[in-house]
């Protein structure tokens, strides 16, 4: 349910946000699909393949892109690990 909550909120946050595309949508609904898989735990610790994969997103360059602009216009805190082998943490910003 707090999944639902949080889509819902954001739905209403950017009704009006002219800077968000279906591109961030998919993403950040990708990022609450995982978090709900990995038991809504905070951060929730992600590879960028695994949220592209489950947003349908191929390119690594968009996915970096929409995640910063998710960061930067405050929908949710993002951390990047800058290491291969160690996982990005995430925000989900209520």
């Amino acid at each position: 349910m707090e999944q639902l909550k949080l889509l819902s909120q954001f739905f209403t946050a950017v009704e009006n946000d002219p800077r968000i595309s279906i591109t961030h949508i998919g993403i950040y609904a990708a990022l609450l699909q995982y978090w709900k898989e990995h038991n809504y735990s905070t951060p929730v610790q992600a590879f960028s393949h695994e949220i592209m994969q489950i947003a349908k997103i191929s390119a690594a360059t968009t996915y970096r892109k929409v995640i910063k602009d998710l960061n930067e216009y405050g929908y949710i805190k993002y951390e990047p690990s800058f290491k291969r082998n160690q996982r990005s943490k995430l925000y989900i910003l209520q």
